[in-house]
C-alpha cells in the first residue's frame, strides 16, 4: 500500500544495501565513474583526444592518449587526482555526503570508510571543491537575496577574544551573501569581507541576468538594485503575495544546522569550502541519488 510522505518522494534513493549489491568492489565502481565521466567516448583530460588507448598495464592509470602521449585515469582533472583511495571509497563517501542534508562529520567517515580521521577530512574537502558550481552562470528567474553570519557567540568566548573585539552583533563574525534562483532552486553563495552596499549589490549583480526581480528583506545595502522588491522583517513582514525570502532562508537554516550540530566549529580558513558543499547540495536536493552523485 502507497503512502504520502512529506518532501521530494518522487526522489530515488538508493539504501546501503543497493549501494554495495551495485558497487560490490573497486572495479565496478571504477567502470561507473569511467561512464558518468564520458558516456560516449573517453576523452583525454589534458587534450581532448578521443584517440585514446585503454587496457593499458599500468597500476593506477590505464589510459594513455595517443596524441599528447599522457597516461590518465578517470581520477585525473577531478577532485580525486593523486589519491590513493579506491573507486568504492570514493563513491561511498560521495554517496554519505549526497544523501545526509547535514552533511556528515569527518569522524563519522573514517569510522565509515576505515580511513583515518585526517584523511576523512581531506577527502570531503575535495569533494567540496567540486561542488563549487559555475561563478558565471546568471539566474534570470525570481531571485531571493540575503546575507547571514556565522561564528562562535561571545559569550561562549575567553575573555582575551571578547576583549579584543570592537563593536556589537556581527562583529568578530563571518559574513556570507546568498542568492536563491526560484524557478530553478539554484543557490549561489560567497563568503565574503563586509556587508556593505558595494560588496552585497556586487555579488547579486554579478549574478543575475539584467532585468530579474529581486527579493530581500529591507536592508539598506540593496537599496539601488533595479527590480528590487522588499519585505520588512523589522516590521514582523515576512510575506506580501510573492515577495518574501523564505527560499534562501531556509538554506541558511539547513546550514547553521549542520554548524551546530554536524561541526560544531566552521574554521574561518575553509568556511568557503562548506558554504559550496551546502550551496551544491540545495541546487541538487531534487536530483535522484545517482544523478546527484
Amino acid at each position: 500500500m502507497s503512502c504520502k510522505v512529506p518532501g521530494n518522494a518522487n526522489r530515488k534513493g538508493i539504501s546501503t544495501n543497493q549501494f554495495f549489491k551495485m558497487f560490490p568492489d573497486s572495479a565496478a565502481a571504477e567502470a561507473w565513474l569511467i561512464k558518468a565521466r564520458w558516456p560516449k567516448e573517453v576523452a583525454c583530460p589534458k587534450c581532448g583526444s578521443l584517440r585514446v588507448k585503454d587496457g593499458q598495464k599500468h597500476k593506477s592509470q590505464p589510459f594513455r592518449c595517443m596524441d599528447c602521449r599522457g597516461r590518465f585515469s578517470v581520477k585525473t582533472g577531478t577532485p580525486m587526482q593523486d589519491s590513493n583511495l579506491g573507486y568504492r571509497d570514493w563513491l561511498y563517501a560521495i554517496c554519505l555526503l549526497t544523501t545526509n542534508l547535514k552533511s556528515i562529520a569527518s569522524m563519522k567517515l573514517h569510522r565509515e570508510l576505515g580511513i583515518t580521521q585526517k584523511a576523512a577530512w581531506h577527502l570531503e574537502h575535495r569533494v567540496r571543491k567540486g561542488w563549487g558550481g559555475d561563478p558565471q552562470a546568471e539566474f534570470e528567474g525570481l531571485v531571493e537575496a540575503d546575507e547571514s553570519y556565522f561564528g562562535g557567540k561571545r559569550k561562549n568566548m575567553s575573555k582575551s577574544r571578547r576583549a579584543a573585539l570592537d563593536g556589537r552583533g556581527a562583529v568578530g563574525k563571518t559574513a556570507v551573501v546568498a542568492v536563491k534562483d526560484r524557478p530553478s532552486n539554484e543557490v549561489k553563495a560567497e563568503v565574503v569581507a563586509d556587508t556593505t552596499s558595494e560588496t552585497l549589490q556586487g555579488f547579486v549583480v554579478d549574478s543575475v541576468a539584467p532585468g530579474a526581480k529581486v527579493y530581500t528583506d529591507e536592508a539598506c545595502a540593496y537599496d539601488a538594485l533595479p527590480n528590487r522588491e522588499a519585505v520588512a522583517h523589522s516590521h514582523l513582514e515576512y510575506v506580501r503575495g510573492p515577495i518574501h525570502t523564505n527560499g534562501v532562508e531556509s538554506f541558511w537554516s539547513m546550514l547553521k544546522r549542520a554548524h551546530m550540530g554536524t561541526f560544531h566549529r566552521l574554521s574561518p580558513h575553509h568556511r568557503h569550502r562548506y558554504v559550496s558543499e551546502f550551496a551544491g547540495r540545495h541546487t541538487m536536493r531534487g536530483w535522484d541519488t545517482l544523478a546527484q552523485m
